[in-house]
């Protein structure tokens, strides 16, 4: 460890002063309404500072806009490529880069890669975008190819796009990417047909993750951990029944099962360090609810573990996305408020600033943490920002926060 001890009197001394025992237990739901001119609003990807991205649509299904939205500005239109649709599905750990599909003057769809200096640039191909690694560098998606198949494609500035392969059918698509950009996952067709969930690296190339017992007409993975361990997705069976999955190289595929009384589920994100999985559910009545998974509570309706902060007649139908440390989850419902459907941002309030270790409480065991990992790469919880390095920034969070939550 290269941090010193004077280092860390210093940076301690700077802020005793400041320490606040705050509340810290916040949590709350926010409609984002949806642009002008636009009837309603869907959100899939989400920062780990809580910048969100999705889709507004008007009634007519003619005009589509890809947004971004942050607290503070709102949500902003982020235009096309001279056509009248656009789509954001992913964004970046630091919410600077968003990544999407849109329509060009020819209204071909066009993979694109935005940020607020370059705009909207057109990453070539007829192509979609729909995931991003934490630092924006690395975009994952699908092209079409000269048969008129498309593959699942990894996109960097300095190589272009990759074609990734199949399983040995005719059809592949990348829909989520490691932090570090080195693991893909998504959906291929076997040599058979048969639609595979797959994890792409450059050393193993496309392994086929399988399918969960008596789900074996389809499987998709749609979201992978930051370290590229955990791939979530769905299963269909033949009957097209849905089953969400969780899989790890150890355990295999996980049946994440269902709401009480219903019987199809689809996970759609994983948080950072795998532990979270969120999507939707039928439940009895056979409605779509937002779900969160976890190995301890396994799933949770979100319209009944965050009932409070629901109006009457507002509800959660899917939950796309979730932030790398799990706090914040996006997707769409009904806001009985504006009686359209709109997307949402939950901060569940949980972890805490600060809190490393995920325990509720802000302390030594988190400030260890931060200072055993201290100068090496993040993407992991020691890395509270979420930019890439276990620094200063990171534990200033915790000293900020120390105590917070604590009792004692």
């Amino acid at each position: 460890m290269c941090y010193t001890q004077n280092r860390f009197k210093a940076l301690l001394s700077a802020c005793v002063l400041s320490l606040i025992a705050t509340a810290g237990w916040s949590q709350s739901l926010t409609w984002l309404g949806t642009l002008p001119g636009y009837d309603w609003s869907e959100a899939y990807g989400v920062s780990a500072n809580g910048v969100v991205v999705g889709v507004a649509y008007n009634n007519d299904g003619l005009q589509l806009r890809a947004f971004r939205w942050t607290a503070a500005g709102g949500m902003q239109n982020l235009g096309t490529l001279g056509g009248n649709w656009s789509w954001a599905f992913g964004v970046s750990a630091d919410g600077s880069v968003v990544v999407g599909w849109a329509r060009n003057a020819a209204l071909q769809a066009r993979a694109f890669r935005w940020t607020a200096s370059g705009g909207m640039q057109d990453l070539g191909n007829p192509s979609a975008a729909w995931g991003v690694s934490a630092d924006g560098a690395v975009v994952v998606g699908e092209a079409s190819i000269a048969a008129g198949w498309s593959r699942a494609f990894r996109w960097t500035a300095a190589g272009g796009m990759q074609n990734l392969g199949t399983l040995g059918g005719d059809w592949s698509w990348g829909r989520d990417v490691s932090a570090d950009g080195a693991v893909v996952v998504g959906s291929a067709h076997n040599a058979a047909g048969q639609l595979r969930a797959f994890r792409w690296t450059a050393a193993g190339g496309m392994q086929d993750l399988g399918t969960l017992p008596g789900y074996d007409r389809s499987s998709e993975a749609f979201g992978v951990s930051a370290d590229g361990a955990v791939v979530v997705g769905v299963d269909i069976n033949a009957a097209f029944q849905a089953r969400a999955f969780r899989w790890t190289a150890a355990g295999g595929m996980q049946d994440l099962g269902a709401l009480p009384g219903g019987n199809s589920s689809w996970a759609w994100g994983v948080s950072a360090d795998g532990a979270v999985v969120v999507g939707n559910a039928q439940n009895a009545a056979g409605q779509q609810r937002a779900f969160r998974w976890t190995a301890s509570g396994g799933m949770e309706d979100l319209n009944t573990t965050y009932a409070s902060l629901l109006t009457n007649g507002s509800r959660l139908e899917r939950a796309n996305a979730i932030s790398p440390n799990g706090r914040y989850i996006v997707g769409f419902g009904r806001n009985a408020a504006t009686g359209r459907s709109e997307a949402f941002l939950l901060d569940t309030g949980f972890p805490r600033r600060g809190d490393v270790d995920r325990n509720g409480c802000v302390d030594d065991a988190d400030l260890l943490q931060v200072l055993f990992a201290f100068g090496g790469r993040g993407y992991r919880n020691e890395d509270l920002n979420w930019d890439g390095t276990v620094d200063d920034a990171d534990l200033l969070e915790v000293l900020f926060n120390f105590g917070n939550g604590c009792s004692g």
